[in-house]
């Protein structure tokens, strides 16, 4: 190698280790070649328009056949805490909130509530599985034991029916908590789960923000609900869920009209 060769390939090695150093701890340089294309590598949702991007989100989140539903809910005061994996035609989680728990199972059509002896004894809003305030509570308490930790089959015809089967309902979860409301502007860069995501909100946030998948399909992996009402996980896109019918010894069936109705 000549001097001049040598010059050469002393300041291009030189050149480098500087673009490389200035690079880590500055943001907006050119000429260093460092990768400045935010969309590289993505899949390509990050160009598209607020509009677009929640329309893509929607029709994968459609497509899928399953999806797992985690974080918090806050709905007339009451923070309630959701763990469910959907499916096209069934769920299965549990729900929490301050005065309780309860688990929730649809499988075949059919719909199953378990809880334990407290839930079912508590005073309160019958939608929520306590009695109601004014009834009486010898006969509710001694129904509370037989139903502790039983998976009690909600009969179509009662009200708590469409209440309680809203939570397992796949198309009908999503479809409310995918739409966000007001203006949508979108572009700012994240993670969820590990995965690069781009967001979009609705009034500067005020109207709910969604967090859509870079990589991959666009799948929408969180939601921030408008009005702070919670925040929420969407995971397991497509995972395969099983569900049972549960087993006859651990079942109650009241026919049609649920005891606390």
């Amino acid at each position: 190698m000549t001097t001049s060769a040598l010059g050469r390939a002393r300041r291009t090695a030189l050149a480098g280790a500087l673009c490389a150093g200035l690079a880590v701890g500055m943001t907006g340089l050119t000429g260093c070649g460092a990768e400045q294309d935010p969309d590289a590598g993505t899949n390509g949702v990050g160009k598209l328009s607020a509009t677009k991007i929640q329309r893509r989100a929607q029709n994968a989140a459609e497509s899928a056949n399953s999806v797992r539903l985690s974080g918090s809910v806050v709905s007339k005061g009451t923070t309630y805490k959701l763990d469910m994996k959907l499916t096209e035609d069934g769920g299965s989680g549990e729900v929490r909130f301050e005065d309780g728990r309860f688990e929730l199972l649809r499988v075949d059509g059919q719909l199953y509530l378990k809880a334990d002896a407290d839930f079912w004894s508590t005073e309160g809003d019958s939608s929520q599985g306590g009695r109601g305030k004014d009834e009486p509570d010898s006969a509710d308490e001694l129904a509370a034991d037989k139903l502790d930790g039983k998976y009690v089959k909600v009969p179509q015809g009662d009200p708590a029916y469409k209440q309680l089967s809203g939570f397992t309902d796949k198309g009908l979860l999503l479809d409310g908590l995918l739409t966000l409301h007001g203006k949508l502007s979108a572009g700012e860069r994240g993670t969820a789960d590990g995965k690069r995501t781009v967001a979009v909100s609705g009034d500067k946030g005020a109207g709910g923000t969604l967090h859509v998948s870079l990589e991959g399909t666009a799948y929408p992996l969180r939601l921030e609900r408008a009005g702070g009402a919670g925040t929420l996980r969407m995971t397991d896109w497509n995972t395969k869920f099983r569900f049972r019918k549960p087993d006859a010894r651990h079942t109650v069936d009241y026919g049609k009209k649920l005891p606390t109705s």
